[in-house]
């Protein structure tokens, strides 16, 4: 018999790694026969079965003047802590209501009970969950540990308490194996690999035509290929090597793009790349992708259906959502080899362009060559396809999750 589900967390609302995978959860969850309901301060699901609380946004202002007082300081005041009680009291209230207008028999908190983000409404969520012993599963995608940011902080009690709470109730899931044995040798907490997904079974629709307009609208001409940077502007993404990568090219028909503008993170990194560029004669555009209020903009999946060549040369990934998105649609990348990628994905088998920490002249000749060669690249992207499409499909994701409700409610749910 198919269950309620409720999803929490402080944002389900644009291309967030978190917002994209719980949407991906809820699709297998409904076609399996379950029902979802979403809890978040910030909201683009279907209203009939939201409740949004602005309060339980982790930029809004009551929660980011608690922030100011527990992160990068090791002691907090008696107001601090009647501030984090007073608003993890308000929440907790609302998921209690949140519950009972859907009748609920089980949430997911998406990374929520993780990272601290905000605090107390972590604090909430555990809270309610010990009180009224609801089946839970905790979807870990970054742990507070795995932050620098979160490394000196005034609330190491709860952090403890909540950030993730080892309770009987609660099903414990990780992205990658590394996270698994982290959270088991910090907290004796037994947990589940899940990785990210993405819906090989339905393989994307692309058009030449839309693909020739969008390149006249920026400006390409058809002889010119297009690289993709697909991901924010942030330091760890190591943007940098996609720059020289194209300045090693040495051919002005090559221009690269970056799909997200600068955040909080990244305006200082954003100027020194914009330098770098311009250092190396490197043609590089910024191009903000689609949102609620800019709908005129191009969506992220059109950026891929649209590039010749995809960068992914990131230092870090809890996962790693964009080479997946690049798999899906059909391209070739250049990927650093991160942590989690030489431990969790490159056993996988996948045919890709690899660089180990820095550029090579065999990397740039390679994708010269993969470029330019089109049975080549046709080659290394039906190949690529298929090996996802075994272990990151929806499939896979279905199983895995059937195997959590059966721990939780039996073989039959």
């Amino acid at each position: 018999m198919g269950k309620r589900i409720g999803f929490v967390s402080t944002r389900f609302a644009g291309t967030d790694g978190v917002s994209l995978e719980a949407a991906k959860w809820s699709e297998v969850l409904e076609n399996s026969g379950h029902r979802c309901f979403w809890f978040a301060g910030e909201l683009d699901r279907d209203p009939e079965r939201s409740v949004k609380v602005p309060e339980a946004f982790f930029l809004h202002k009551t929660n980011q003047a608690i922030d100011v007082q527990i992160f990068g300081r090791n002691r907090r005041s008696p107001e601090t802590t009647q501030a984090i009680h007073d608003l993890r009291a308000y929440l907790k209230e609302r998921l209690y209501a949140f519950s009972q207008r859907f009748s609920l028999d089980m949430l997911v908190a998406q990374n929520l009970l993780t990272i601290p983000m905000h605090l107390p409404l972590g604090l909430a969520m555990t809270e309610f969950i010990a009180e009224t012993q609801i089946p839970t599963v905790a979807h870990h995608h970054d742990f507070f540990w795995e932050r620098t940011r979160f490394s000196v902080n005034a609330v190491g009690d709860f952090l403890r308490m909540a950030f993730p709470p080892n309770l009987p109730n609660i099903e414990h899931v990780v992205i990658n194996s590394a996270a698994q044995e982290e959270l088991a040798l910090r907290t004796g907490i037994a947990s589940t690999i899940i990785p990210n997904v993405l819906d090989f079974e339905n393989p994307p629709a692309t058009d030449q035509m839309d693909t020739h307009a969008f390149r006249q609208r920026i400006g390409l001409t058809p002889e010119d290929y297009l690289i993709l940077q697909p991901t924010r502007i942030v330091q760890r993404k190591g943007i940098e090597h996609a720059i020289d990568l194209v300045h090693q090219l040495r051919d002005s028909r090559f221009k690269l793009l970056i799909s997200h503008e600068a955040g909080d993170e990244g305006y200082e990194y954003a100027e020194w790349l914009a330098d770098h560029a311009r250092e190396r004669g490197v043609d590089l555009r910024l191009i903000s992708t689609r949102t609620a209020d800019r709908p005129d903009r191009p969506s992220l999946w059109e950026l891929y259906a649209h590039a010749d060549f995809i960068t992914y040369p990131s230092l870090y990934e809890g996962f790693g959502n964009a080479f997946l998105e690049a798999v899906y649609y059909h391209k070739p990348l250049l990927i650093n080899r991160y942590a989690i990628f030489v431990r969790d994905i490159e056993p996988k088998g996948f045919d890709l362009i690899v660089m180990d920490g820095f550029l090579t002249r065999k990397n740039v000749h390679k994708v010269r060559d993969v470029i330019e060669n089109p049975e080549l690249r046709k080659q290394m992207t039906v190949h690529n396809y298929a090996v996802a499409a075994r272990h990151y499909g929806y499939a896979t994701l279905r199983r895995r999750l059937e195997n959590l409700m059966a721990t939780i409610y039996g073989v039959n749910g």
